[in-house]
Formats: structure tokens, sequence, C-alpha cells
């Protein structure tokens, strides 16, 4: 998924060449209801703020409006991505013993995929090697990801009645966070935290 800075970028391209007279701004434009019987010229001489060029963008990217597509995009910037060997059994992992849906997998044999949970998701990536995961071996606190979650302790007592094998036990913290760490079957370790005392 692009970035919200390279749908920033495609808004101002689109004032550019509005403000440059540049006529294959029309069919960008008609995308929108309200313009789809405006000639080209028609176009050109109407006024073309970054609010009207934000929400073509946004209507192209497949979402009703600009505050949409960017809560989306600010939310994918915030997923994190786990190196695995294998999708498929990873899926299962955080399905079976952490109790995560599996929300898609791409391909035969998937080489992408991802999972979630109350509202958090994790992408799964196929690497043949994970080395960050072979570097987060060798560095106990190497955390690959980090999800806040609001019922740490009652999230820890879930995994544990299902038999998760913790990296780090549920542990108050000296910044004032309490958290507990998973290591998947790649060896990525995933921190549940809450800020909450």
């Amino acid at each position: 998924m692009p970035t919200l800075d390279t749908y920033r970028k495609q808004a101002k391209l689109l004032m550019r060449w509005h403000r440059e007279r540049d006529y294959s701004i029309g069919g960008r434009v008609r995308t929108l209801d309200r313009f789809k019987t405006l000639t080209d010229r028609e176009i050109l001489a109407m006024k073309f703020p970054l609010t009207l060029a934000q929400e073509i963008v946004a209507v192209e990217a497949g979402h009703k409006s600009w505050a949409e597509l960017k809560a989306v995009a600010v939310d994918a910037a915030k997923m994190p991505i786990l190196f695995v060997r294998d999708v498929t059994a990873s899926a299962a992992f955080f399905r079976e013993k952490l109790g995560f849906e599996a929300d898609f997998l791409h391909g035969s044999p998937p080489f992408y995929g991802a999972v979630s949970r109350d509202g958090i998701w994790i992408h799964l990536r196929l690497v043949h090697e994970p080395y960050f995961a072979a570097a987060a071996a060798k560095e106990k606190s190497l955390i690959l990801a980090s999800i806040e979650v609001s019922n740490v302790q009652g999230l820890f007592e879930e995994f544990k009645a299902r038999g998760v094998e913790f990296a780090q036990p549920l542990t108050k913290q000296a910044w004032g966070g309490t958290d507990f760490h998973v290591r998947d079957p790649d060896g990525n370790v995933v921190s549940f935290v809450t800020f909450r005392s």
C-alpha cells in the first residue's frame, strides 16, 4: 500500500497539472460524480483547491474521502510485518496459539498474508532465511513487533492457558509499562504491552 506521503504527492501533482492546463486532468476530475458532465475546458477553468485534488486521489484509491484514506494509510503504516519461512504455518501459529484470524493468504503457496485480532493486524512475508529472526535470537531484547493492548494481564493469562511459550513473562517495566513477549516459530519476538500502571 502506498504511504500517506505518496498520496499527498499525487494530490500536489494533480494541482500542478491543473495549474499548467494539462488536459489529461479532465478524466481524473470526472471520476467524481458531480463533475462527470464537465468538459476538459470547463475543468481547467474551475478552481482546483488541494481538497479537491485529495478527494480525487482518495476515490481513485478506493476510498470515500481523503479522511478515510488518511486513516487507512496511517493504520497500515503501524502494521508490523514479520519475515517468516512459511506463511501458512505462521498464520496457523497466530490462529491456534494466539487467537488471531487469518485475514488473507496471497499466492500459491502463500508468500504474503495477514492475521488480525481485536483491531490488531500483523502482516506475514515469506523470506527463505528470516535473517531478522536469527539476529533476534542472538539479541534477547530485540523485539520485531510491539503491540499495545488494553488488558495485558488478561491476554497473558489467555496465552498461558493456550500453552504459548513466552520469550519474556509478564513484567512490570521501570519505564512504566507492563509487557510480555512471545516468540513465533521463526524466532520473531512480538511484545504485547500496556502503558497503564
